[in-house]
């Protein structure tokens, strides 16, 4: 017998498919317009399951196990995933050359025996010539250091400081000369001479690492690029296969633009430093070489260094050096590097200097080179894709 009181109806068990019909009108509705829109209907997403609390705390329990681990094995191998992106980049630097050469009727594989060789050639050349005389101008500039500083006290620079600053600039420079011509100190900046042993041997070990690694990637960057087209669906690979070729050009341009970049800085500096009358002309080149491939600072930082150490040989030749060579970073700036970098995607200046920031500071030099491209391909992304995505959805 009713006593006028409306029982409710019991709650459907955890995790059952709720009926269409017993959906409220209004949670209906929103689950058309987010269809409409090509996302997650509300109903269906994640805080709709909140129903069954324990299997959701399991799920995120082991989501951040999972993610913990990851982070430990990627922070364990961060040193062969250095060297992984070099030799991909490298590989993408040595790519256009070698589809240079099968546009003159080459095969591939012929092609990659060619340019491996001429590089091989090249860096033996180079170092069989260099390191010798570098070498030699190290050892010959650690020994000239009480001379080099003995002039500099001579000159009328030393002079005009020891005037406005007084004594202290004597004092200072001491104790740099006294520093300077301490081996112990020499070895302690360097960690020891083992230590010192110990970097050699694993920058070389790298290196090897590195060239054959980039030999493997040269030799099946097609076979890498279909594959990676492969993963995405059919109806998309066509733009996914251009974007991937539009990325890889780009990257190939910007680093062989680097490398000429960087070889008109030590050709400038060399014959400045020898017509200058200025010491250590080669080892100077190849500290130019080495700095100017990081992008924005390079150029600024060597030429700080260049103007510094021919201060201490003659004061009026250091002048017209970094006279000189401002003049031809200015050149650089505006008609070298728009000419070089032709190939590569503008990418504004202010992404420029966070893209480098961002870079040296996960990966020191290796994000430092790589942050430009990573940043211009990351535009072409939301440029080809993800714009055209959002002006889809009306």
């Amino acid at each position: 017998m009713s006593d006028g009181t409306e029982t409710p109806a019991p709650l459907p068990p955890a995790g059952a498919q709720v009926p269409a019909a017993d959906i409220p009108a209004a949670t209906r509705e929103e689950d058309a317009v987010a269809l409409r829109a090509g996302e997650a209907p509300p109903s269906r997403t994640f805080w709709a399951s909140l129903n069954n609390p324990f299997a959701v705390g399991f799920s995120l329990t082991l989501g951040g196990l999972v993610a913990l681990l990851l982070g430990l094995a990627f922070s364990n191998l961060s040193t062969v995933i250095i060297y992984v992106v070099f030799a991909l980049f490298a590989a993408l630097g040595l790519d256009p050359l070698v589809r240079l050469l099968e546009r003159h009727h080459v095969t591939r594989a012929w092609g990659i025996v060619t340019v491996y060789a001429a590089f091989a050639l090249v860096l033996v050349g180079v170092l069989w010539l260099i390191i010798p005389t570098v070498i030699r101008q190290i050892t010959q500039f650690v020994r000239d250091i009480p001379h080099l500083i003995s002039s500099f006290q001579a000159s009328d620079v030393y002079a005009w400081l020891q005037d406005n600053f007084g004594d202290q600039v004597g004092t200072i420079v001491n104790q740099i000369r006294t520093f300077l011509t301490d081996p112990g100190n020499i070895a302690a900046i360097g960690g020891g001479v083992v230590q010192v042993g110990v970097t050699i041997g694993t920058t070389i070990s790298g290196l090897i690492i590195v060239l054959v690694l980039s030999l493997y990637f040269l030799a099946s960057l097609p076979t890498m690029k279909v594959s990676f087209t492969r993963l995405a669906p059919a109806r998309n690979r066509a733009r996914i296969s251009s974007l991937t070729e539009q990325i890889t050009d780009s990257i190939g341009g910007y680093l062989g633009g680097m490398v000429i970049l960087a070889l008109c800085n030590s050709i400038i500096t060399f014959f400045l430093y020898l017509f200058l009358g200025l010491p250590f002309p080669l080892l100077l080149a190849v500290t130019a070489f080495c700095l100017t491939l990081i992008p924005l600072v390079g150029s600024v930082l060597f030429w700080i260094v260049g103007s510094v150490i021919a201060l201490f040989t003659s004061p009026l030749s250091a002048l017209i050096f970094a006279v000189i060579y401002l003049v031809y970073m200015q050149l650089e700036a505006y008609v070298l590097t728009p000419r070089v970098m032709n190939r590569t995607i503008s990418v504004p200046g202010s992404l420029v200097v966070i893209g480098a920031l961002v870079g040296g500071t996960l990966l020191g030099l290796l994000g430092a080179l790589v942050a430009i491209p990573v940043t211009a391909s990351i535009l072409l992304i939301i440029k080809q894709v993800v714009i055209p995505r959002q002006d889809a959805k009306v």
